[in-house]
């Protein structure tokens, strides 16, 4: 700690360093998944901008989330992998501030887009008539500006309140990541406003999107079980499970460690989340989204088609 800064210059990022013989394992994986994730969210980008079947809300919206995912994994998987490949866990004051914020952006506007994401299959399903009318162009340009507004300004107030609290000479954070929760956790003095902030702004992040997830599915179930054809409720199933997944596997984690107090997170909480909502969920949504919906991997196909024919 330099006297003239109220903030240390770097953080030592502890990560496993309890248990080193998890370190290599966790890296191999990291190396493999971090591509995959990548190549898989390019992918359903390029299929959805250049196939004109997809060019639906669905599809918009899902672009949007593969460009979250792309963000989301990228503000952390590159430091996780120096973490676990290298004797040094350090990172600098502006690199653990840079990547609280980016985190926590892509985070937050993901929760609020995976909702809007919700409610346009609830258009679709239970107000199939008026579903071009409803979700036109220009309504689902208004609706993502705002998500991404809303979960920039959730992280820049949320991550700056955070990096304002003293640490009183401490470095070390016992993650892989910097992340708000653990932050607040390693700060010393009164902190009790940030964690009643935090959990407060986490309902409206979390919590509310997630209620208005579960009416709108709560609508198209009553809604699916009216149509008398099973073709019929076997495509408006398919259209929604995949979304359905997404979300659980999103919102358990994140879940699980915003909406309790940081001061009662366990030790390793932390570390297997970031690793579950930072990698597993980005790498999973392309094949989720690609396996359950024939329009996906027909266009898939089309583009590696086309990218093997013009070679």
């Amino acid at each position: 700690m330099n006297n003239s800064h109220p903030h240390p210059e770097e953080f030592i990022l502890l990560g496993f360093a309890d248990r080193p013989w998890l370190e290599l394992p966790l890296f191999a994986i990291l190396l493999i998944t971090y591509p995959v994730a990548m190549v898989g969210n390019i992918a359903i980008i390029l299929a959805s901008r250049l196939d004109a079947r997809l060019h639906s809300p669905m599809y918009f919206f899902l672009t949007n989330l593969s460009f979250l995912d792309m963000c989301y994994t990228t503000s952390t998987v590159p430091q996780m992998l120096f973490n676990l490949g290298s004797a040094s866990k350090t990172i600098s004051y502006l690199g653990c501030a840079a990547q609280l914020y980016f985190f926590h952006i892509m985070g937050g506007t993901e929760c609020l887009l995976l909702a809007i994401m919700s409610f346009d299959r609830y258009v679709a399903v239970c107000k199939p008539l008026h579903y071009s009318l409803i979700m036109n162009p220009r309504i689902c340009i208004l609706l993502v500006s705002t998500v991404w507004l809303t979960g920039i300004t959730y992280a820049v107030s949320e991550a700056t309140a955070t990096l304002q609290l003293p640490l009183c000479g401490l470095n070390k954070l016992d993650h892989l990541v910097c992340e708000i929760p653990v932050l607040i956790k390693a700060a010393c003095g009164e902190k009790a406003a940030n964690e009643l902030t935090l959990s407060v702004v986490c309902i409206f992040i979390l919590a509310v999107p997630l209620c208005l997830i579960l009416a709108s599915y709560a609508c198209i179930g009553h809604a699916v079980f009216k149509i008398k054809s099973s073709e019929g409720r076997k495509k408006a199933f398919g259209t929604c499970s995949s979304h359905l997944i997404v979300v659980f596997l999103f919102y358990g984690p994140a879940i699980s460690m915003y909406l309790q107090p940081p001061s009662s997170i366990s030790r390793d909480q932390p570390k297997f989340m970031a690793l579950f909502y930072g990698v597993v969920t980005p790498t999973l949504n392309p094949f989720i989204y690609t396996l359950r919906n024939k329009d996906v991997k027909g266009a898939l196909g089309n583009l590696v088609r086309d990218i093997f024919t013009s070679k």
